[in-house]
């Protein structure tokens, strides 16, 4: 008889690649201990738990804006509308036939201001409406106002066009994890500021203060980038770019980029005569090389005519 079927066995994973798991997982866990004791008693600091074996942080990310060309915000959230409650034919005919009575009462206002003073508190009073970031509405003598979105990070934009431009540097954040990647931290960014724009217009780089300029690929995961590369943005900073206006620069171009023009220049001079050197040491190479071939071409031509 045939004996009992053997259990399932379980996919092994390649020693190779286990050990190379192990590596990163001890490392990124070295450098979430500085992270964190960087960020000590922060909004920074990064928790990280385990979900079937994997080694997962989460957190906040700082993330600077860096973009050149303007972009568009959405004018208002549908989430948000407000639903007036619907009236009963009562109700209505109510509403329609009662008339408000106005009563007329002494005034004990302050007299009126003068027109300085008018021109003064309207100011104030825009200022104040124009810091409301929210997107909403309100009921006002049966009607729905609507209140658009008129900042946004703290920056003011016009909320007739909802075309915006942030200050170049200023910081924000995004709650993301490690098994995130760029493209699904881009979306993420972008749906928490409501921007309309297609995520592949934008960019993720790392960039540190030697002028080193790190694309980071749609495959890479920021919140790992920015664990092991270490909590100080004064060194590297991550940074929202337009995709097609900014390139990667190289360790070995950005050590040049601090230098004043005379240095350059000495620095293209020294190449220069370095170059002109080397051509010159090929050309009498090709030609001792030809001269060779060309008497050993004419010995083989005068031995045949012997023959």
């Amino acid at each position: 008889m045939p004996g009992p079927p053997h259990p399932p066995q379980k996919r092994k994973t390649p020693p190779v690649l286990s050990n190379v798991r192990c590596a990163f997982r001890k490392t990124l866990l070295s450098h979430l201990w500085t992270y964190n004791l960087y960020y000590e008693g922060q909004a920074l600091q990064l928790r990280h738990r385990e979900e079937e074996g994997e080694l997962i942080v989460e957190g906040l990310l700082n993330v600077s804006w860096g973009l050149r060309r303007p972009i568009r915000l959405q004018m208002q959230d549908e989430k948000e509308r407000i639903r007036l409650p619907s009236l009963s034919r009562s109700q209505k005919s109510k509403c329609s036939v009662e008339t408000p009575t106005i009563t007329v009462t002494p005034s004990d206002s302050p007299p009126k201001q003068h027109r300085g003073d008018e021109a003064e508190a309207e100011s104030e009073s825009t200022h104040l409406l124009r810091t409301r970031s929210d997107v909403g509405g309100r009921r006002s003598g049966g009607r729905l106002i609507r209140r658009h979105r008129c900042s946004i990070n703290g920056h003011y934009y016009n909320h007739k066009t909802a075309v915006f431009t942030p200050a170049y540097g200023s910081v924000t954040n995004v709650r993301i994890n490690t098994t995130m990647t760029t493209s699904q931290v881009l979306r993420v960014l972008l749906k928490k500021f409501k921007i309309e724009n297609s995520p592949d217009d934008f960019a993720l780089f790392l960039i540190h203060t030697s002028g080193e300029r790190v694309h980071l690929k749609n495959t890479d995961h920021p919140l790992a980038v920015r664990i092991l590369e270490g909590p100080c943005e004064q060194v590297s900073r991550i940074f929202l770019m337009d995709k097609d206006l900014v390139e990667e620069v190289t360790y070995d171009v950005a050590q040049y980029i601090k230098f004043e023009m005379p240095v350059l220049q000495s620095f293209i001079d020294k190449l220069k005569e370095e170059e002109d050197r080397e051509v010159s040491k090929l050309k009498n190479r090709y030609m001792y090389m030809r001269c060779m071939i060309e008497k050993t071409m004419q010995c083989c031509s005068q031995s045949s005519a012997c023959i």
